[in-house]
């Protein structure tokens, strides 16, 4: 199966819609001020999808039947004569329209030639009402372009224009009209709520589209980006810290925005530090949660992150749990790219997305923990640690992991020291202060230590009851 490109014959169509996806983020860079990255009017305007339909809707049958129906839409233009494609799998009951849809990049072309064989969780999904809406977040290279990926990147190093770049245009848009394909098969699709869920690029993704579009009202991503540290935002005197501590980071995402690190390389093409500086200063409040939690909590969104202890995305963990303790998260000990040997101790029973999504789109579920707060007091050798939630939270366990003298955030070091097998264990629940504690001993010629905990929630629905984890935000003292 041939996934066409789109031909622009029509010169004045083709000129608007550069004027519409082109010129607003070149207005931005030239500028130094913030522009809007992405046109809604454009992205939700379904008359220029131009649908290739590869397979017509048809009966899928199984344990749960399905209508599915595949096609390749227009994303838009990366600049003016380039084109930008992707396929999307409709899965919708068999019976009835589906209300609402749970959104996913991770996908993979040849696996989205076929038909859809729900999973458990989506099954769950499609038996009460809740579509399926399948795309490609994927290196181009999947899709057959990875000469465009190339030029792509060769353009972006050079201009610092977002929308050269997959990640930072491609990839959201690509969710964003997918929305509008499902929306425009009103024969199958009632509009109603938008969840997506993944992990790296597609949990970044999300997190990048729903800031821009207000049709998505959930995401659960892990090991991705979440919050704006200095790293990420390119400050000078924290990459001089950094480099004082570890040397010139030789690894691709230690420090990077919003994925790789394309520091050096931006300045090997004539980049200044001063415009690294200046372009995370544009991009970041239409790219990172922290700098949308207000606005993304007004709207109503739900929000859970998996950002791994051990991760070279989420590699800034000390510094979020400081200033976006808000955030729920589950810090599954030893985890994150690459690791394959969680601690002896961490949760094997995790049942996170599957709640996270029922809650969302189903009355009569309840919700997961949200972040409990955290204090700590050093007495006589030891640390003293006790995390409360709110009355009547119904968290039923906690266990606390903790480090000594970790490399700091975004260091090798950070990546490569593992928490040791021994240094973990189970907390008491106090019921004269309504919170969990425990002690944890110091080493004599510790100069920090790092600490979470993990804390368990049952939730039932229906015939089944499924745990769910959430942690206290990760904490970092000074000893000395």
């Amino acid at each position: 199966m041939r996934f066409k490109m789109l031909n622009f014959s029509n010169q004045k169509y083709l000129w608007l819609l550069c004027c519409c996806l082109l010129s607003p983020v070149a207005s931005a860079q030239q500028s130094g001020q913030r522009g809007e990255l992405f046109d809604m009017a454009a992205i939700k305007d379904s008359s220029t999808l131009e649908v290739d339909v590869q397979q017509p809707w048809h009966v899928v049958p199984g344990k749960v039947p399905t209508r599915q129906k595949l096609v390749t839409i227009n994303v838009g233009e990366f600049w003016p004569g380039q084109n930008y494609r992707v396929p999307v799998r409709l899965v919708v009951p068999a019976t009835e329209k589906a209300v609402g849809f749970h959104l996913t990049g991770g996908n993979q072309v040849s696996r989205l030639k076929r038909d859809r064989r729900p999973s458990e969780m989506e099954q769950r999904l499609l038996e009460n009402g809740i579509g399926l809406v399948c795309t490609v977040v994927q290196e181009l290279s999947q899709l057959g372009q990875a000469n465009l990926a190339r030029q792509s990147e060769a353009r972006f190093l050079k201009s610092l224009n977002p929308h050269d770049k997959v990640q930072y245009w491609a990839w959201p848009a690509s969710l964003m009209r997918a929305i509008t394909l499902a929306h425009s098969e009103s024969d199958y699709f009632e509009v109603g709520k938008v969840a997506m869920s993944g992990g790296s690029k597609n949990g970044a993704t999300p997190s990048m589209a729903i800031i821009s579009d207000d049709r998505m009202t959930a995401v659960m991503g892990s090991v991705s980006p979440i919050w704006d540290s200095p790293l990420r935002l390119c400050d000078s005197q924290a990459w001089k810290s950094l480099e004082q501590e570890c040397g010139k980071l030789s690894h691709p995402f230690l420090g990077g925005h919003f994925g790789p690190n394309f520091n050096r390389r931006a300045l090997a093409n004539g980049r200044s530090w001063d415009d690294l500086e200046s372009f995370a200063k544009a991009i970041s409040d239409q790219v990172f949660i922290s700098r949308n939690w207000s606005s993304l909590q007004k709207r109503g969104v739900d929000l859970l992150f998996h950002p791994g202890t051990h991760d070279f995305v989420a590699f800034d963990l000390a510094w979020g749990g400081r200033h976006h303790s808000q955030i729920p998260v589950y810090l599954k000990a030893n985890t994150g790219h690459g690791k394959k040997r969680p601690h002896p101790t961490a949760e094997r029973d995790e049942n996170n997305k599957l709640v996270f999504l029922l809650n969302h789109f189903l009355e009569g579920v309840e919700p997961l923990l949200e972040p409990p707060s955290v204090e700590y007091q050093r007495d006589n050798g030891s640390l003293k640690v006790s995390v409360r939630f709110p009355d009547g939270a119904g968290e039923e366990t906690g266990r606390v992991w903790w480090i000594f003298d970790r490399g700091s955030d975004g260091s090798p070091r950070y990546l490569s020291e593992l928490i040791p097998d021994q240094q973990s264990m189970e907390m008491d629940f106090d019921q004269a202060e309504g919170c969990w504690t425990t002690v944890i001993p110091l080493q004599p010629n510790a100069t920090r230590i790092d600490f979470f905990s993990n804390h368990r929630k049952t939730i039932k629905f229906g015939e089944k009851a499924w745990p769910t984890y959430l942690s206290s935000p990760y904490t970092r003292v000074q000893l000395n």
